[in-house]
This record gives structure tokens, sequence and C-alpha cells, in this order.
């Protein structure tokens, strides 16, 4: 398991990925591709989000955008492993390789109807911190009323 950084020299290997979470996302959020069969990129990684690739055998296998909201507040854009390697806790283990490493706060949400992505972040975040994290509803100004995880390490201690 090996986590980078996306940047120019990889940032293609990021869209590339993309393309299969919009598409198994697209009947939930009601999103098509362009008329070239691509969907858009959001958010893009730019400014204050930035994009990480999880490669296991030096094949790409995940996908994170982490919008840093502060200095130590974060927030989980878009999460995606390929259906292949969707085993052994792989997503797991990759975003919480990133919940150690920059540490802080953290927000997740998931878009209704998106019953996976809840549980599986329902069970990422219910071992990570023991159990203490707060989920509510929340109305997000795009995606409208979304679950969302938060924890902050300082309350782990």
């Amino acid at each position: 398991m090996n986590i980078v950084q996306v940047n120019d020299s990889n940032k293609q290997v990021y869209e590339n990925l993309y393309q299969g979470y919009a598409a198994e996302f697209s009947k939930i959020i009601a999103d098509k591709p362009d008329k070239n069969g691509l969907f858009t990129i959001f958010p893009k990684i730019e400014g204050d989000v930035r994009g990480f690739l999880l490669y296991i055998d030096e094949v790409p296998a995940a996908l994170t955008a982490i919008k840093n909201k502060s200095e130590d507040q974060f927030e989980i854009c878009d999460f995606y492993v390929v259906p292949y390697f969707r085993k052994n806790r792989v997503g797991k283990s990759f975003i919480t390789s990133l919940f150690k490493q920059l540490l802080g706060s953290w927000e997740i949400k998931q878009v209704a109807g998106a019953d996976h992505a809840v549980a599986f972040w329902r069970d990422v975040v219910n071992d990570y911190t023991a159990g203490a994290y707060i989920e509510d509803k929340y109305h997000d100004e795009v995606w409208g009323v979304v679950t969302r995880q938060r924890f902050g390490h300082r309350d782990l201690d």
C-alpha cells in the first residue's frame, strides 16, 4: 500500500479513476457525462483541496479529495476505491492512514441515497474513534440533506 499526493505528474491518474467514481454515483446525484463521455471533476484538486491516490502493487486502487477548511480542519469531499480492490479493508486502511498523518478535525458527508457510503463511513469512523464521534443530518449548500460524521483528534485522547 503506497499513498501519494496528487501533483502534476499523477493528476491524470486521479482524473481517470474519478470517472469510475462519478459513474457510480451518477444516478444518486443526477449527474451525467458530457458529450465526450466524461464527468466533470468536482471539486478540482487545487487551492485548498488536495488529492491522494492509493497504489497497491503499483496499480492505482483508490482516490480521495480532502479540503483543508482551516489549518487543522479537514473535509473528505470524494472517496473511491476501485471495485476490484474492495476487499481486505483497503479503503479503511487508506483513509485511516490519512487520518493519522493529517490529524486535526474531520468531517465526512454522504448524499441521500448513498446507503453503502453511510455504512462504510459509520464503520470506519466508529472503529477509528472507538465511538467518539458525532453523526447527524446536515443541510449542505450543494448536496441538500446529507448524513455527516465529525470527529477531532483532540477528543480521542
